[in-house]
């Protein structure tokens, strides 16, 4: 019996052991990164892999980063971020949301194959659809402007249809015939009846939303030119040029400011996420 007791003790001791040396392992390139930031341009690589700064330039890296790059201030582009990020993830979730109800809850003929195409269309890479998203944007003027960036994920996502049909099929459609009784239109009974109970994935699809949005590099960098129009991820490339002055410093400072967002929201919405995706995998 005191055998088992240490033998279970000395595998707890091992499983955590392992557990925060991969926890560590996992978070050591954050650490670097904010550690990074604090670091002088001259001896930020002189020591690559040490964590703890030799020289520390903090207030100038984070003044020279925050000036931006090109006569444009680092702020138009966390602005540009914000604007262009907040409006596609309310568009999307609100065309997505309106897609899942037409066809989980209005019975029409082709629903389910008008869904089966939906579904389909996941399988289609985004880098597929950019060519005929810029001629277009390009023959509607709008190429080289914040719109151009945020109409691709405007009018919904796959996923998110998906997402918000798998939680909708799990309530009761007695829940709906209650309603329409009490004299509930379609679309009364979409946004008071099913859109609260639907929250947490709506929560959960708004969330990698904003996260692939915020973090998106490739679309914008084909939609638009102007460097006034930049969102994060392309601002950050110039802080660095093979022909010129790079400033990791400034670079690394950006860098760890536009993560905050990301990290914000997540611990703010962290049990909607985890109650989105448990009940979807419940229900669907």
């Amino acid at each position: 019996m005191v055998g088992q007791n240490s033998s279970a003790k000395w595998k707890s001791v091992l499983f955590h052991v392992f557990s925060c040396a991969l926890g560590f392992i996992m978070v050591y390139p954050l650490l670097w990164l904010l550690m990074s930031s604090f670091k002088s341009n001259d001896t930020m690589f002189k020591n690559a892999w040490s964590l703890w700064p030799e020289s520390w330039d903090v207030v100038t890296n984070y003044l020279s980063g925050w000036k931006g790059v090109a006569g444009v201030g680092f702020s138009t582009f966390f602005w540009n971020s914000v604007f262009v990020t907040v409006v596609s993830v309310v568009g999307s979730i609100f065309c997505s949301l309106l897609a899942a109800y037409a066809v989980c809850r209005i019975n029409f003929r082709g629903a389910n194959f008008w869904f089966g195409c939906i579904v389909m269309t996941m399988m289609i890479p985004s880098q597929v659809m950019v060519v005929p998203q810029f001629i277009i944007l390009k023959k509607l003027g709008l190429s080289d402007t914040r719109v151009a960036m945020m109409l691709p994920w405007i009018f919904g996502y796959a996923f998110f249809v998906f997402l918000i049909v798998q939680y909708m099929r799990g309530i009761p459609r007695d829940l709906d015939e209650a309603a329409m009784i009490d004299g509930c239109g379609k679309i009364r009974l979409l946004f008071k009846i099913l859109m609260p109970v639907v929250q947490p994935a709506m929560v959960t699809a708004s969330i990698f939303a904003f996260y692939w949005i915020w973090q998106d590099f490739f679309q914008p960098l084909i939609f638009v030119s102007s460097s006034k129009n930049f969102t994060i991820p392309l601002a950050l490339k110039l802080y660095t040029d093979p022909n010129s002055y790079n400033n990791y410093g400034g670079l690394f400072a950006m860098s760890v400011v536009s993560l905050l967002p990301l990290i914000l929201i997540f611990i703010k919405f962290q049990k909607y996420l985890v109650e989105g995706i448990a009940t979807d995998g419940i229900k669907g």
